[in-house]
């Protein structure tokens, strides 16, 4: 709002003395990760103070880790900050006519709303075991039902895949090989270090292909010739498959206090570079990298979500003042997803989303081999002590804080392989 505002009114010619500067993305970054941080951790205070006053604490099941007792209580559903810390920069700051703009925010309230609904449940539950003199029980399935989170993640991989697929304003430039025609009108003339280069606006369906020299691979080649009229149907089943699996992957990694935040700080790093050197036409040209108009402007979003998950860590670190909930996991998973998608790079999130990857696999494994095992022996057998990943750490006697460390440092070496694709291919 405070970039339309000055933008019209340098338009209008009454400028203000630093007006212009909201016209460079790069300022506009810097003050959307200030902010954030500015809410999250001045702001964070209170609504821990108000979700203490409403008893919104965190149950915990008895799972024979160190530590997990003195977790009782603390209160959840802290997401709510780390979504008005990524909400109100990007309204203040971001040009809001852009179409990736409008569709992380609605990304944002969506999974945000899904998530708030499925703790809301959880705590009304547990008021209402408390009121008849029950004991309440974690493991009772009293939030939201499985199935309408994942319609919830349909329905946004639906709104995502169709906007980017169907809208006139998400485009990718590819450069036009030869020398135009004097009657091509399509072809857009860019000098660049002295030479004139032609390039083509274009709408399919592409990713990223990482370490690979001809890095660009279209969905519709997935289909038959006679089918690829219909390619849009694949490009949102995977949209769909891509969503899902991220936002459940950063629900179950958010198992130990900093452990999600911290790694989708990290992974924000990487998506924020990827956006700005797709959305400027220099680096793009200069990486070889397919070049998205309008989009360094996400960069703004993706400061904000910086910001907010880093400042979320100042209450959320060990011992945890506040835990996020489905409200947050839920929220900075899909968003991971979403922007992955937006930038092209979907095929590099098992890498820069490794620690996500990994703790859903263990998960996967643990449940499968355990009922294989009970069904051909009669008895359940385990692959590690405790699933997901990071509660198998805990039953070897690690300490919380070197579990979550370490976690960390794996990311950090996720994000840098990812970042390395721009130029090793």
């Amino acid at each position: 709002m405070l970039f339309h505002l000055f933008h019209w009114l340098n338009e209008q010619g009454h400028k203000f003395p630093g007006s212009g500067l909201f016209e460079f993305v790069s300022f506009r970054v810097l003050l959307a990760m200030l902010l954030s941080l500015i809410i999250t951790m001045i702001y964070g205070k209170k609504l821990i103070r108000i979700l203490k006053r409403k008893l919104v604490g965190e149950d915990v099941r008895d799972l024979g880790l160190a530590g997990e007792q003195i977790k009782k209580g603390t209160p959840t559903m802290g997401g709510i900050i780390i979504i008005l810390a990524i909400l109100v920069p990007t309204l203040l700051f971001a040009n809001l006519n852009k179409v990736y703009i409008r569709l992380m925010v609605v990304s944002t309230v969506w999974l945000g709303i899904i998530g708030f609904i499925d703790d809301y449940l959880k705590l009304r539950a547990k008021r209402i075991a408390q009121q008849k003199g029950e004991v309440y029980k974690k493991s009772d399935k009293h939030g939201l039902a499985g199935k309408f989170k994942i319609l919830g993640q349909i329905v946004l991989g639906i709104i995502i895949g169709a906007t980017l697929y169907f809208n006139s304003n998400v485009k990718i430039w590819r450069e036009f090989i030869g020398t135009p025609s004097a009657t091509d009108s399509t072809v857009i003339t860019k000098q660049v270090n002295g030479k004139m280069k032609y390039f083509v606006e274009t709408k399919v369906p592409i990713t990223t292909i990482p370490f690979v020299k001809t890095h660009e691979f279209n969905y519709s080649k997935l289909l038959p010739a006679a089918w690829r009229d219909y390619s849009w149907i694949l490009y949102i089943l995977i949209v769909i498959f891509i969503i899902t699996a991220v936002s459940n992957g950063a629900n179950i990694t958010d198992g130990l206090d900093g452990l999600a935040s911290g790694t989708s700080a990290l992974i924000g790093v990487c998506l924020g570079i990827f956006a700005y050197c797709s959305g400027n036409f220099f680096f793009a040209d200069y990486l070889n990298i397919m070049y998205i108009p309008d989009l360094d402007e996400l960069s703004i979003f993706i400061a904000a979500m910086i910001g907010a998950s880093i400042g979320f860590l100042w209450y959320n670190s060990y011992p945890a003042q506040v835990f996020m909930g489905d409200t947050g996991s839920l929220t900075l998973g899909g968003i991971i997803a979403a922007l992955a998608i937006i930038v092209h790079k979907e095929l590099l999130i098992p890498i820069f989303c490794g620690v996500f990857l990994v703790e859903n696999i263990s998960v996967m494994l643990q449940v499968g081999y355990f009922k294989y095992t009970k069904r051909k022996y009669g008895t359940g057998r385990r692959i590690f002590l405790m699933s997901p990943l990071h509660h198998h750490y805990q039953k070897l006697g690690l300490h919380e804080a070197k579990i979550v460390t370490r976690f960390w440092i794996v990311s950090v070496l996720c994000v840098l392989a990812s970042i390395v694709t721009l130029k090793l291919r």
